[in-house]
């Protein structure tokens, strides 16, 4: 009798490791955060016994598969995963449906002495089951959303909240890996949509674990950075009450150039690991968000811009940074703001607290 585990939601919520066997352009396409990529068949192996199934049909592409994977390539493969089930004996595996990929690595793994539970359904049942509790949860939960201009710290604000408080948050940027806004991208990759939405469907999963009474999230618009919010999420925020997070202009431009400039510096640092290549990539960065708005800027406003970046990116290179607060406080005050206000002014009947940082703190049980 083969070991199965059909209990998705104790899955996810014990943070149960997985190999998941599909091949690395399947892996590629998305996974769960738990999982890594141990396939049974490389991307070419995989083409080319699905060429084969069309042609001759199932039984030669088995044969096929097992000629593709045998030898030293096979012992390499159960050598891998038998590694990954001793040092990890309270998980699982799976494969695309839950069939012939993952019985053949539990069979493999099972005759070199280890027997390791398969997921029944593999990946397409359980992605289909978390996409199922998204919209659930989204329906169901007393939902916040925190509004604010940008650079007002809504992030950090949200992620200072203790777990024992009745209120609990779920960092939408911090899963799709952007800070938010049109220079919020950062030198590694996003997610891809499916790694994000799985990943959010687990957050909320475990948000709901917990029993808290109200959940918050930042204010977004549907996409952040490539990441698009789900749509049974994102109607809720739409219509959720929205609770305004205020600060003075100084604030805002310090803390947009520690997030945006200093922290966005160092990870590009750690990213290119030589300070030189580090900047390099720094400024086209910036350079490049800058471009993504230039339309919306106009052009005198887009000149400006670019004007005070290049001598802000200019004295930077000779040890001022503190230079780019100069286009930081004009994006704010002639780009940002304005938008921010007038989008907010549509929204004014669903604004149930406004204030600052302490006065929202206070309600969030931060101390």
């Amino acid at each position: 009798m083969t070991k199965q585990i059909s209990d998705f939601k104790a899955l996810f919520l014990n943070d149960t490791p997985l190999i998941d066997t599909r091949a690395p352009i399947e892996f590629n396409k998305g996974s769960f955060p738990r999982a890594v990529n141990l396939p049974l068949m490389t991307d070419d192996e995989r083409a080319s016994v699905g060429t084969e199934y069309k042609q001759k049909g199932q039984e030669s592409a088995i044969s096929l598969g097992h000629k593709l994977v045998s030898g030293s390539a096979k012992d390499k493969r159960i050598a891998a995963w038998t590694k990954f089930a001793l040092a990890n004996p309270e998980g699982a595996l799976f494969c695309f449906r839950g069939g012939m990929r993952s019985h053949i690595t539990q069979q493999w793994l099972r005759e070199n002495g280890v027997d390791y539970p398969l997921v029944v359904g593999g990946y397409k049942a359980m992605r289909s089951w978390l996409m199922s509790e998204l919209s659930r949860i989204a329906d169901s939960q007393n939902i916040v959303v925190l509004a604010g201009r940008t650079g007002v710290a809504k992030t950090v604000l949200l992620n200072e909240i203790p777990d024992h408080t009745s209120i609990a948050s779920v960092d939408l940027e911090g899963l799709a890996h952007h800070r938010g806004s049109a220079f919020g991208r950062r030198p590694s990759p996003q997610p891809t949509q499916i790694g994000f939405e799985i990943a959010l469907a687990i957050a909320l999963l475990k948000h709901e674990g917990q029993d808290h009474d109200t959940l918050i999230l930042e204010d977004e618009s549907q996409l952040i950075g490539r990441c698009a919010i789900p749509e049974p999420l994102l109607l809720q925020m739409q219509q959720a009450p929205l609770w305004v997070l205020e600060a003075p202009l100084d604030e805002r431009v310090d803390h947009s150039y520690h997030a945006y400039i200093l922290s966005n510096l160092e990870e590009w640092k750690i990213h290119l690991q030589t300070q030189e290549e580090a900047f390099t990539a720094f400024a086209a960065s910036l350079e490049r968000s800058a471009y993504s708005i230039r339309k919306r800027l106009g052009g005198v406003r887009y000149a400006e811009l670019n004007r005070l970046m290049a001598q802000a990116l200019d004295q930077h290179r000779q040890g001022n940074p503190e230079a780019h607060k100069l286009w930081i406080r004009f994006l704010l005050t002639d780009y940002y703001d304005p938008m921010y206000d007038y989008q907010l002014s549509k929204r004014d009947n669903r604004v149930a607290l406004s204030g600052d940082r302490s006065t929202l703190a206070q309600r969030l049980g931060i101390h």
